[in-house]
């Protein structure tokens, strides 16, 4: 019969070999609640920032930028057809004073718009108070020009001219002001539609914590397996393909919403440069119009995208959930209940 120091010495080392795997799960369990909340957190917080960008885009910046450049081209139509009257002749008065009148009631209408969408902050309301007021005097000027002094050249001749003054006079008139306008509105749309370091970095943490986790789900599946005697765990398995799915799907979709972002700031470029092409205006407006109609069917909201992050949520809790319940699990069972 084995001596009692014989049956000691050898459950001493099977004793330690499972001390061991309970540590060694242990820490697999560890390691994969930490990795699931860092790369959640980051995954959910980066997916929501592009989708925000995506909404200023197209609540904000698409039409500020397309509103800036139809009023400053209907400001240069409107000119440009009181000009017509005074060289056709007292024969086109009336339909081109009536076309002037048209084009200025809607640079008018664009800057009242322009005032509520505007991204240039507290600065940009103060270009547009000035420049709703300088609008205001170049109608005093241009007004009398194209219809009361039609048989005075000279007096509508000064009208005219003064009112090209208020109208592009180089730094105060109304042209460059809604030109550094703009300008500032085209650095607040490079801004929100790139996707900048920050951005960058937490979709980086998201998608190595998201590998990490795979691996160590893949590792606590090997354990089981060669340790534990147990061939799988549905649980593990569930949180593996859930990791999979949550590395794959939310950077896909922003991936999507980058090109659509991306598109977007090409087509207000082409808007911005078209507004100062002065050579054909009427060509210039149905140009802004045609890409205005293009580029808000582009930005408009797709319902898979919010799906997508409430998805992504939920999987969330999932890959936290999951590793904990097959683990524990087994734990429970083979060690913890028995020791």
């Amino acid at each position: 019969m084995p001596s009692p120091t014989r049956w000691t010495h050898a459950f001493r080392p099977r004793r330690r070999t499972r001390s061991r795997t309970r540590r060694l799960l242990e820490r697999h369990l560890v390691v994969m609640v930490v990795t699931a909340l860092v790369s959640m957190t980051a995954l959910l917080v980066s997916y929501r920032e592009v989708q925000n960008a995506a909404g200023e885009m197209r609540t904000g910046g698409a039409p500020a930028v397309q509103g800036a450049a139809a009023t400053q081209l209907a400001l240069l139509r409107a000119h440009q057809e009181a000009n017509n009257s005074l060289e056709n002749g007292i024969d086109e008065v009336v339909g081109a004073g009536a076309r002037y009148e048209n084009q200025l009631a809607a640079a008018d209408q664009g800057l009242s718009r322009l005032s509520d969408v505007q991204i240039d902050g507290e600065r940009g309301r103060g270009v547009l108070k000035t420049v709703k007021g300088l609008l205001t005097s170049y109608s005093s000027s241009i007004t009398p020009g194209a219809v009361k002094y039609v048989h005075d050249e000279l007096m509508q001749r000064e009208k005219f001219t003064e009112a090209r003054t208020i109208l592009d006079r180089p730094g105060t008139g109304v042209v460059p002001r809604l030109d550094v306008l703009q300008e500032h509105q085209m650095r607040r749309v490079d801004r929100v539609s790139s996707l900048g370091s920050l951005q960058q970095t937490g979709w980086a943490v998201a998608e190595i914590g998201l590998l990490v986790l795979a691996l160590t789900c893949l590792s606590a599946l090997w354990v089981l397996r060669t340790r534990c005697g147990r061939s799988q765990d549905p649980w593990l398995l569930a949180a593996l393909l859930v990791t999979v799915a949550l590395a794959v799907v939310p950077l896909w979709a922003t991936a999507h919403t980058q090109e659509r972002l991306d598109t977007a700031r090409h087509r207000l470029v082409a808007i911005e440069r078209r507004a100062h092409d002065h050579a054909d205006l009427v060509a210039s407006q149905t140009y802004v119009t045609d890409y205005s109609t293009a580029l808000r069917g582009r930005l408009a909201a797709r319902s898979w995208q919010s799906w997508t992050y409430y998805g992504a949520l939920g999987g969330g809790a999932l890959i936290v959930l999951l590793p904990v319940i097959g683990i524990v699990r087994r734990l429970n069972a083979d060690y913890w209940r028995a020791g």
